[in-house]
């Protein structure tokens, strides 16, 4: 177990990629408050660890996608997410730009402040729920460039099932951004 002090006012727990637990806490709290508050989340540690070392295997069998499949993904989000796009945006009452495709290790989309859309082509592997909560999350942004309760609230009136499948593209993601070469 690693301990990181800093200016942070809470305590937080990090499992890290090879398994290794980070604690995070105040540069005042004490050794014993420290351990406190871990051995509270003993078996909170216990499942996450086991579940980041279980992907990180499992990361280590995935083959990675060949430039071929890269391209192959980049055109079918081209035929794909414009129409996704222009179908929500209405219901938002938003305009926007530029749309791209890209095949991103940490994104799944973005919004520029000129209303430029960006999107991973790797969504093209996701159930087309999950797209369309990356899509609305992107184009709410039109509106909230923020994650405030008022983005999400607008996300959750377009989007209602969105907190599921942003769930879906949390717990199944990674597997596909460790694909990537």
């Amino acid at each position: 177990m690693r301990i990181i002090r800093s200016g942070r006012k809470t305590i937080s727990i990090e499992i890290r990629p090879d398994g290794d637990v980070w604690v995070r806490a105040p540069r005042r709290a004490s050794k014993a408050s420290i351990d406190l508050f871990v051995s509270r989340h003993e078996d909170w540690i216990r499942r996450h660890r086991a579940r980041v070392l279980a992907r990180a295997e499992a990361a280590s069998e995935a083959q990675v996608f060949t430039e071929e499949e890269l391209v192959e993904l980049a055109e079918r989000a081209k035929a794909v997410i414009p129409g996704r796009v222009s179908h929500y945006a209405p219901l938002i009452g938003v305009t926007y730009g530029r749309i791209t495709i890209r095949n991103q290790r940490t994104r799944w989309g973005s919004c520029s402040a000129k209303g430029n859309l960006n999107f991973n082509c790797l969504l093209m592997l996701a159930p087309p729920e999950v797209l369309d909560s990356v899509v609305v999350h992107e184009l709410c942004h039109r509106k909230e460039m923020n994650h405030s309760p008022r983005f999400y609230a607008e996300v959750l009136r377009v989007f209602p099932e969105y907190r599921r499948w942003h769930g879906w593209l949390k717990e199944n993601g990674g597997a596909l951004l460790r694909r990537l070469p």
